[in-house]
């Protein structure tokens, strides 16, 4: 499995695990599916922020799954901490390849010199939170009923990593 930088030429496997996370979980909370020109215009907001969309890559070339983190809040004191999305298509899901995302994800957020990683996973989904406890992960609070999927009401947990005990800059 390779870990690289999405390319263009990614965009329809990229659609591909995301309208699928969209019709088929609650990893996604949207209920609309996109089109490639949709995710092409989310690799250029990610890549003119300077943010990464990694993929993961079987040996056989396939896009296994994708990764990227962006700004948490939009305020400038919220300018040290990402939040990041992991998606992996349906059929390579349980083998690794998340953990292997993440782990690329933290070293490049650290490498941007951020300062904590948020996740936001419905409270349901016991993997992901298991998956984040193991990469230091904590749970740092869990909200009731705040979102919609499938005619059912969704919970949400937060989690966040701390990557690096440097001060805060000055404006």
């Amino acid at each position: 499995m390779q870990i690289r930088d999405a390319g263009e030429h990614d965009l329809a496997a990229i659609c591909a695990i995301y309208n699928d996370a969209v019709a088929n979980t609650t990893a996604i909370w949207n209920e609309r599916v996109v089109d490639v020109e949709n995710r092409a215009a989310w690799l250029t907001e990610r890549t003119r922020m300077a943010y990464p969309v990694l993929v993961a890559v079987t040996d056989d070339g396939a896009v296994a799954g994708y990764a990227s983190f962006g700004d948490w809040r939009a305020f400038d004191g919220y300018r040290h901490t990402v939040e990041h999305s992991v998606y992996v298509e349906k059929n390579q899901r349980g083998g690794g390849i998340g953990r292997l995302l993440m782990l690329a994800l933290i070293e490049r957020a650290k490498g941007c010199g951020k300062h904590v990683m948020v996740a936001g996973i419905e409270t349901g989904n016991t993997g992901s939170i298991r998956l984040h406890e193991k990469l230091g992960f904590e749970i740092t609070g869990q909200m009731r009923e705040v979102g919609t999927k499938f005619g059912r009401w969704l919970d949400l947990t937060f989690m966040q990593l701390v990557l690096n005990d440097h001060a805060p800059d000055q404006p």
